[in-house]
């Protein structure tokens, strides 16, 4: 498969994801597809920064989630929503669930370790996993309210 290919992919099922998760808080209609274009645009910026720029997935993860910032302002502006109906459910698909998952894998493991060797080596994955986890969410909360504190007057008028 192609890398264009490949982001777009990846844009899809972030966008899938962003309407699914978008539909259970209930907003209006016309705001889910907005939802799903914003999810694919800030998870597609993620995609493309970590395999094409190699760069963490912290910081990553931030650009991503100041691109949903922006995009959840512009959005808000047009449909007339608060921009966390957009941003929150856009936001989602780029938690690290697997981090997490390893981090209470690694967590549990260590706790049932023979040795002190192998709880020392299971300990260490789960501080590893569990910080990377840890950081990447700090940035995307840092990513999404830098943009809405940047653009108070319009992000919190826009219902209005």
């Amino acid at each position: 498969m192609t890398t264009v290919l490949q982001i777009l992919a990846d844009g899809l099922l972030a966008a899938v994801a962003g309407t699914g998760f978008g539909a259970i808080s209930n907003p209006p209609r016309i705001a889910l597809k907005y939802c799903g274009l914003i999810a694919a645009l800030g998870h597609m910026t993620r995609y493309c920064l970590i395999n094409l720029g190699g760069v963490h997935i912290v910081p990553a993860s931030l650009s991503g989630a100041f691109v949903v910032g922006l995009l959840a302002i512009i959005c808000a502006k047009r449909v007339k929503c608060p921009p966390e109906t957009f941003a929150f459910p856009a936001l989602l698909p780029m938690i690290p669930g697997i981090y997490a998952y390893k981090t209470v894998q690694a967590f549990l493991l260590a706790l049932t370790a023979s040795g002190e060797e192998q709880f020392n080596h299971f300990l260490y994955i789960c501080e590893s996993n569990g910080i990377i986890c840890s950081f990447v969410i700090i940035g995307m909360v840092v990513g999404l309210l830098i943009p809405i504190y940047i653009f108070k007057r319009i992000s919190f008028s826009v219902t209005k």
